[in-house]
């Protein structure tokens, strides 16, 4: 199976998102996003991504203050934890995503 970098398939929904929503202009695009599945899909991997930074630089200012001598062990733990959920979950929506995509490019036409 061919790796695709996490950036490269943001791009690439980003990409479609906005495909989607430039192709489609009618007199009922003043409609919120939310009502567009494809923006709301790209809305909410964007939302995941950034709480996955989030997570990550709060589990980095917790070791740093562990180091420090200035956190307990627990919320390093509790902050290493937390990442690795998320984390788990964005890796596994990007690896839903492509196996749909790469799915989708075997149909006959």
């Amino acid at each position: 199976m061919t790796v695709i970098p996490t950036n490269q398939a943001i791009q690439a929904y980003a990409q479609a998102a906005q495909a989607l929503s430039g192709g489609h202009q009618e007199a009922g695009a003043g409609r919120a996003a939310a009502s567009n599945p494809a923006e709301g899909f790209g809305q909410l991997v964007e939302e995941q991504v950034t709480s996955l930074v989030d997570e990550g630089q709060a589990f980095e200012a917790a070791g740093m203050d562990l180091v420090q001598g200035r956190a307990d062990v627990v919320d390093v733990v509790t902050a290493v934890a937390e990442t690795e959920v998320l984390l788990e979950t964005v890796v596994t929506v990007r690896d839903r995503v492509i196996q749909a995509y790469q799915e989708i490019l075997r149909m006959p036409i």
